[in-house]
């Protein structure tokens, strides 16, 4: 993963380069030449948009192959930036397998850090579903946050995302 800008707030409409339904959300996917750079939650009313280039079809289809096989194994390349911390975390959250889930606390101790420090890096994340953030949840096997919020459709997101994953 190399670095790049930190933004997190959903980008314009036309920015991206595929708007996938599935049942939970609509992915916006945005990529730049061979990097899957964005993925972001949409409202389930936003248009779909057909992939428009060839790595934002490769990034559906293997997001469709997600959806009909919780266990499948992505292979993109991505480009997502962020601190050394925030990488750190996110290496971690990518080898938590489907089907399982590990607390804030467990990545904290795993990598010397705080569980509040390693929740705010997992809110940073603009790789969600292939970067699991999903996975992560509270010590006392409570959901904990997600996309930065303890409530509403963001939680709603990740419980559906856990159950599709058996967990």
């Amino acid at each position: 993963m190399s670095k790049s800008k930190t933004n997190h707030e959903p980008r314009q409409m036309k920015d991206y380069q595929a708007r996938l339904i599935t049942p939970f959300a609509v992915l916006g996917i945005r990529t730049e030449e061979d990097w899957l750079t964005d993925i972001d939650y949409l409202p389930l009313d936003t248009p779909p948009l057909a992939p428009t280039t060839l790595l934002a079809e490769e990034v559906s289809q293997q997001l469709i192959a997600y959806l009909e096989e919780p266990a499948f194994v992505f292979d993109l390349s991505l480009h997502i930036g962020g601190t050394s911390h925030q990488q750190r975390v996110w290496e971690a959250i990518q080898q938590i397998p489907s089907g399982s889930t590990r607390s804030y606390a467990d990545i904290a101790r795993q990598l010397h850090s705080a569980p509040r420090a390693v929740g705010q890096a997992c809110g940073a994340n603009r790789l969600p579903i292939i970067i699991p953030c999903h996975r992560v949840i509270a010590k006392n096997g409570g959901l904990g946050g997600f996309m930065h919020a303890s409530d509403g459709m963001p939680l709603n997101i990740k419980r559906w995302l856990l159950k599709h994953e058996n967990v």
